[in-house]
């Protein structure tokens, strides 16, 4: 359905087509006919189905010269981006309807002008639950004139802890009223809000979350925990995308992983609750621009984030919700391009957890080997050939300089081989000081170089390996697949590791403890002498049976049908 089919102004149907819209989407022709009739609505909808145009072109329409002087519409978002992204759109559609004002109002922004907004006549306010309070306390918002209450991204803004001032606010309101909730998911407290504000709502469900991810490829990588980052930092050189967005679960993980990507020379930036909002709209502002390639937010941060051309998204952290999963990476493959989609994973639990998912957006999540560096370096090698071939030929002035640089003893030879190398150095600098290690199989050859460190534990702790290497994994997030054999002697311990991965489990292992034992962890370099005599020591206790003792230190007895402890008190005797 177009919308000039629609019961519409002359002015929003100028507007809409004025912005290239002509075909309205399943969540825009199902709700606005609704909408603009004046009953209650629950829609079920994921970001990127065009939710804004949905209730933001009826708000307009419902603006008559009758309350052009009044707020007519309230909307309440879950966030301050979000709260800026509805307003821009609905001042886009109000283009050519000069009666409606709108205002954004909400934390982090200046107090006076928001009330000075409001004081020249807004008649459609859009902002977050906490500001709105504070204007409404301040008297700078009247709801005695709003007609119509708009809850966009009711599900966020339940998570974010507002259900008592959402509640707050619409007690407040006219009882005569129409109230609208967009929500993806419809959790109790959101029926329960329903139920008490809403008058006989007509309820919208746009179906399936495969209509919002089936233009995404979706890719999963297995890794080490502690190598998270550098795994991340490959797959930015691999794929070289122009434009990407990487989630994580926590603000201070958005901050360390900018700070870390930075440092490797990639054009990273952060955003998150925390921040500013003069930083946060700076930080908008150079992602749109491309000034930065990769941005890296929260799931609250990155709603109301609007930007069409985004080639990639990495989970850096599983989404703890899978709603959040269909956000994230419905930022990519928008506007009818493709767009691809890449998730860390550290453990065999988070595969069940990406396994869930794929089973609830109905998509195939493929597991895909991090690529490797010397791959890597042969790819970008292979694209200088090629852009080479593609330059126009050199202008003769240019011979100059290679004459010159000629006479100096540096020939055509040594010129190309320096600016080519200079390209590529730049072209990878990003990349890790290491290669991803290969999990060393136990008893076979897996073709990985390996080493041996040497822990100051041993035997005589009480140590077993599973001891051994249950700290190791904790200390380094490495898989127990990564390390190899564990011998364990008297006074000291050694394990087999990749060599590739030496510096790193030094460095995330001292210090460290071992059931309970504080233990310094060095690269072996070899005791055969010490070794041997933890060896015959050994054999020289197992010569005597009745010496020896189980690892709880009881003494064992022989039988017929084995070694066993007896449970028996010894018995002393009485001294007279």
């Amino acid at each position: 359905m177009r919308f000039n089919e629609l019961n519409l102004s002359q002015e929003i149907i100028d507007a809409v087509e004025e912005l290239g819209f002509t075909e309205m989407t399943d969540i825009q022709q199902q709700s606005i006919p609704l909408l603009l009739k004046g009953a209650d609505v629950i829609g079920r909808s994921n970001t990127g189905t065009g939710k804004t145009a949905a209730f933001g072109i009826p708000a307009v329409e419902s603006i008559t010269d009758v309350n052009k002087k009044s707020v007519a519409v309230l909307i309440l978002c879950p966030t301050r981006e979000l709260a800026m992204q509805a307003c821009e759109e609905i001042r886009k559609f109000s283009k050519y309807k000069r009666i409606v004002k709108t205002s954004a109002v909400y934390g982090g922004a200046s107090m006076e002008r928001q009330i000075m907004e409001l004081k020249r006549g807004a008649n459609i306010v859009i902002g977050t639950p906490g500001r709105v309070i504070d204007h409404i306390n301040r008297h700078t918002l009247k709801l005695d004139n709003i007609r119509t209450v708009i809850l966009d991204e009711a599900d966020e803004m339940l998570n974010m802890g507002f259900r008592e001032d959402i509640e707050s606010i619409l007690s407040k309101m006219p009882e005569e009223k129409q109230t609208v909730l967009f929500s993806a998911t419809m959790p109790p407290e959101i029926l329960a809000i329903t139920e008490k504000y809403q008058h006989e709502p007509v309820q919208i469900k746009i179906k399936s979350a495969q209509k919002t991810v089936e233009s995404v490829k979706q890719y999963y990588f297995m890794t080490a925990m502690g190598r998270k980052t550098d795994a991340l930092k490959l797959l930015l050189t691999a794929y070289s995308p122009e434009s990407a967005m990487i989630f994580c679960n926590t603000k201070k993980m958005v901050d360390e992983l900018t700070e870390e990507l930075v440092k490797s020379g990639i054009r990273a930036t952060g955003l998150h609750g925390d921040m500013k909002q003069a930083q946060r709209t700076q930080v908008m502002n150079s992602f749109k621009s491309k000034s930065t390639s990769v941005l890296i937010a929260t799931d609250v941060a990155a709603r109301g984030i609007d930007v069409s051309d985004i080639d990639a998204v990495f989970n850096y952290d599983i989404p703890q919700d899978n709603e959040y999963y269909i956000h994230r990476i419905g930022r990519t493959g928008r506007a009818g391009r493709t767009g691809n989609a890449y998730t860390l994973i550290t453990s065999r639990r988070q595969q069940y957890e990406l396994k869930d998912i794929a089973k609830y957006t109905k998509a195939e999540i493929t597991e895909l080997p991090l690529p490797d560096k010397a791959d890597i370096i042969e790819t970008k090698k292979e694209k200088i050939i090629q852009k080479i071939v593609e330059m126009p030929s050199a202008p003769d002035n240019v011979s100059d300089i290679l004459d010159k640089l000629a006479s100096m003893g540096i020939d055509y030879h040594e010129v190309s081989a320096r600016i080519i190398n200079s390209i590529l150095q730049k072209e990878i600098e990003s990349l890790p000081e290491f290669d991803m290690p290969k999990p060393l199989k136990k008893g076979k050859k897996s073709g990985a170089k390996t080493v041996k460190i040497d822990i100051s534990i041993g035997r005589s702790k009480r140590i077993a390996p599973n001891f051994i290497l249950g700290a190791l994994v904790d200390a380094t997030g490495m898989s127990g697949k990564d390390f190899g054999k564990i011998d364990i002697f008297d006074n000291h311990t050694t394990v087999e590791i990749p060599e590739t991965e030496t510096d790193y489990i030094l460095d995330t292992t001292n210090p460290m403890k071992i059931n309970g034992n504080k233990v310094e962890v060095r690269l072996y370099k070899g005791n055969a002498v010490k070794e041997k005599t933890d060896k015959v020591r050994r054999t020289e206790k197992a010569s005597k049976p009745d010496r020896r003792k189980s690892a709880y230190g009881r003494r064992k007895k022989s039988s017929i049908f084995g070694d066993y402890t007896p449970n028996r008190k010894k018995r002393t005797k009485k001294r007279h």
